[in-house]
């Protein structure tokens, strides 16, 4: 059965880094959008970051760009997030997801309803 699996959440000060890995089985990850999205408590899921599955282009929420980085790693059918300078208002639970993203992904890969598949999320806390 189609599994993604994140993991790579800790605590860390602000200012600190992070890497969130997303391990998927049963499917291609090349042919899927893959995005990270983050929820805090008492708020609504939020699309941060998505890569591409037809030439690995990258979308980013305003808030995290310049310090977080979406990559794939096809060879290991994984995707990874790479969080640089973090600050409390990145804390949250972090979601891997996988979806056939409707056209244009530049105006759609925010969107929760365009994800197929997610993993059960990864903790992320930062906080002195």
């Amino acid at each position: 059965q189609v599994q993604l699996v994140e993991s790579g959440g800790d605590l860390v000060q602000p200012g600190g880094s992070l890497r969130l890995s997303c391990a998927a089985s049963a499917i291609d990850f090349d042919y899927y959008v893959i995005a990270w999205f983050r929820q805090a408590p008492g708020k609504e899921r939020e699309g941060i970051a998505a890569i591409a599955m037809h030439d690995d282009s990258t979308y980013y929420v305003d808030s995290v760009k310049g310090r977080f980085t979406i990559s794939r790693d096809s060879a290991n059918n994984a995707g990874y997030l790479q969080m640089n300078v973090l600050d409390s208002g990145d804390t949250g639970v972090y979601y891997c997801a996988a979806g056939s993203v409707d056209w244009p992904i530049a105006s759609m890969w925010h969107i929760v309803t365009e994800y197929t598949y997610w993993g059960q999320g990864t903790q992320v806390t930062v906080s002195r």
